[in-house]
Formats: C-alpha cells, sequence, structure tokens
C-alpha cells in the first residue's frame, strides 16, 4: 500500500528556495524504505536468538570476534542487495538547488553515497569499511587465510567493520563538523531518525537554538516532533520527492 505525503506547506517551499545553507540529518527510517532492517528490528534466520545491541559492542567482539565479524557480514550483505530509493535520489537532486547543501547521516550502509549525494557526514560509520581493531586505521585488502575475523596485513591485529559501536565514541571530525553545519544552517531537515540517538539527537536543538527553521519528516511521532516548524507525517521517498519536485519549478 502506498503512503501519500500530506500537502507540502507553501510557505516550506518559499524558504527552501530562499535559504542559503540546508542541512540534512537521515536515520534508519529513510534505509528501512529500502530495505534494510533497522537495528532494533527483529533479527532474521540464523541471528533471531541474538539482540544487536549485545552484538555492537567492543565487548562482544573481545569475548567472540568471529561471531560479530560473521553478524556484520550478514547485514553487509542486506546492504549490498538493498538500491537508494526515492528519498535518498531527492537529496540529490535538492543539492543543486541550494547554495550549501550538508548531509549528515547516522546510517551505515552507504546509500547515500550509492545515490550520488557527495560529501556525506557519517557519524557512525559504513558498514562496506574495515579497519584494524589495534591502530584504527582503513584497511583495503588482507590476505585470505580462512581465519575469522581476518587479520590486518600491518599487525596482525583482527580486522573489524568501520563503524561506530554502542561504548564507542563517534569520529570526532565528523562531530565537529556535524555541530558547526547545525549552528549556521537555515533550514535544518531531520528524516527517518528516532531523534534519541545521541549525540545526533541534540543535532536539530542546535539548529533551532541558532533560529534555523525545524522540519521533520517521519511516518511516526519523536521526542522532537513537538519542537519542529514543519512536522511532514510519512515516508521520506514520498514526501522529499514531492518536496524536491514543487520547489524546482519556479
Amino acid at each position: 500500500m502506498h503512503t501519500y505525503s500530506p500537502q507540502i506547506p507553501a510557505s516550506l517551499v518559499t524558504a527552501l528556495r530562499a535559504a542559503e545553507r540546508v542541512a540534512v540529518l537521515t536515520g534508519s527510517g529513510i534505509s528501512a524504505e529500502s530495505g534494510v532492517p533497522t537495528f532494533r528490528e527483529a533479527q532474521t534466520g540464523l541471528w533471531v536468538q541474538y539482540d544487536p545491541q549485545q552484538l555492537a559492542t567492543p565487548e562482544a567482539f573481545k569475548n567472540n570476534p568471529r561471531l560479530v565479524w560473521e553478524w556484520y557480514a550478514w547485514r553487509r550483505e542486506l546492504v549490498t542487495k538493498a538500491k537508494p530509493n526515492p528519498g535518498h535520489l531527492a537529496l540529490v537532486h535538492l543539492e543543486p538547488m541550494v547554495p550549501e547543501l550538508s548531509l549528515i547521516t547516522q546510517n551505515i550502509d552507504g546509500l547515500h553515497q550509492r545515490a550520488g549525494s557527495q560529501g556525506v557526514i557519517e557519524l557512525h560509520g559504513n558498514i562496506t569499511r574495515t579497519r584494524c581493531s589495534i591502530d584504527g586505521e582503513p584497511v583495503e585488502s588482507w590476505n585470505e587465510t580462512g581465519e575469522i575475523p581476518p587479520r590486518c596485513p600491518r599487525c596482525g591485529g583482527y580486522l573489524r567493520p568501520d563503524v561506530v559501536w554502542f561504548g564507542e565514541m563517534l569520529p570526532e571530525t565528523a562531530l565537529m563538523t556535524a555541530i558547526e553545519i547545525a549552528e549556521r544552517c537555515d533550514i535544518f531537515f531531520s528524516i527517518g531518525t528516532s531523534a534519541v540517538v545521541q549525540p545526533a539527537a541534540s543535532l536539530p536543538l542546535n539548529a533551532k537554538r541558532q533560529g534555523a527553521i525545524l522540519v521533520e519528516i517521519n511516518p511516526d511521532e519523536t521526542p522532537l516532533t513537538p519542537l519542529v516548524t514543519y512536522s511532514l507525517s510519512g515516508q521520506a521517498g514520498d514526501i522529499l520527492h514531492r518536496l524536491v519536485q514543487i520547489a524546482s519549478i519556479r
């Protein structure tokens, strides 16, 4: 069944056309529209017995590195099969329409980049990349010896997905850049995010404090909903597509 978006407010279209700096924060909701299960959704098949929040931790990797590596290999396969949806593509089309568009994501699937978005700021890393668990440096290739996880070709430490686990700090440069963007934008879009995972959940509040117009696109209400200038209830693929279409017609 197709979910139709509500009427796009004319005042939002006018504001978008006039905006100099637009910031966008995306969460798992936009990826869910591409068939990527959100982190809190039930696991399937072999993984149904595991709690994702117990696997995505440094402790889990230390206790059972093979289990964690194999779980991420399964998730990577799901992501590889997924395709960018109209929400991702609408953001690509929005980019040349405004003088400055900054895209910040909590998602680790790389779908924004595959859609064609430039300079995406990844707060939680990227599941398609691998790094050394000892020095944290990215690793492009390694010797396949059959050992799981594979070993770093430089130091022999276990390799791990280049993602942020529970209890780990976000990449400092990405976070500081995101905060700066939020504090100097004219319009801030919060799209498909639960608005509860910190520190990302603070970004729209930072933007609002600095006088930005706050727009939420989400089928569900969140803690952010009562605070926004515009709450557009529905799927990002539908609403964003329509908004960008309308804003592009002068």
